[in-house]
């Protein structure tokens, strides 16, 4: 008897091998080398990024510089960054680092930053007190302010109160224009701040005076 020639032509691919038809591939089901069936949309462990976890502290490059070293072949380049980072609350810090590369010098700054963490006091969404600090040729005045002052201070300063909880505040610089040794001023300004709980009035230093002479006595 004659075949019967209704059936379809069987497909080949170019490796040789027979195209398989969509009924065949929905019922077709994935197994692993042990033979157990692997389900399909579930991510992997080893597959999740380390981005999708929230960033503790979040972190701006205030400055690059490009620096130069003269050496016995010529001048070799190299890239200095400024990173400051924050958790918008109490915890700031300021890393200086150099690279090759900027992102190298940016990477370096970064974990520099993370090592000079420090934890200041606040008085709500402003600082305890006024404060003036220098280092070396940077000057900067840092004074509380009202709520819904906002941040009246520009350039470093600004960028490195964003990264914490202070929300009014009043700044001023007096001497040098360096962005590093400002940044470092203001970290200096922040350290130093004294809760109003332990501040040295009048009365307390005069208690403090009446008790040293009960003691000579």
């Amino acid at each position: 008897m004659p075949e019967n020639t209704n059936k379809a032509p069987k497909v080949i691919n170019k490796s040789g091998t027979l195209k398989m038809s969509d009924e065949v591939a929905e019922k077709k089901q994935t197994r692993d080398i042990g033979g157990r069936p692997m389900e399909r949309g579930r991510r992997r462990r080893d597959r999740v990024r380390a981005n999708d976890a929230p960033k503790e502290y979040d972190e701006v490059t205030i400055n690059i510089d490009r620096v130069s070293r003269t050496v016995k072949g010529g001048r070799r380049m190299r890239f200095k960054a400024l990173v400051v980072i924050g958790n918008h609350k109490n915890k700031v810090g300021v890393g200086v680092a150099k690279g090759g590369d900027v992102t190298v010098a940016v990477q370096k700054a970064t974990a520099k930053a993370k090592k000079n963490l420090i934890t200041f006091n606040m008085d709500g969404e402003t600082i305890c007190h006024e404060i003036e600090t220098k280092v070396t040729g940077a000057d900067i005045l840092m004074k509380p302010a009202a709520p819904g002052t906002g941040i009246i201070a520009g350039g470093v300063v600004r960028s490195i109160i964003g990264l914490t909880g202070v929300k009014n505040l009043i700044s001023k610089s007096l001497g040098s224009t360096n962005k590093v040794n400002i940044a470092y001023a203001v970290i200096e300004g922040l350290k130093a701040q004294v809760p109003r709980a332990e501040w040295e009035t009048t009365k307390t230093k005069g208690a403090s005076k009446k008790a040293a002479k009960k003691e000579a006595k």
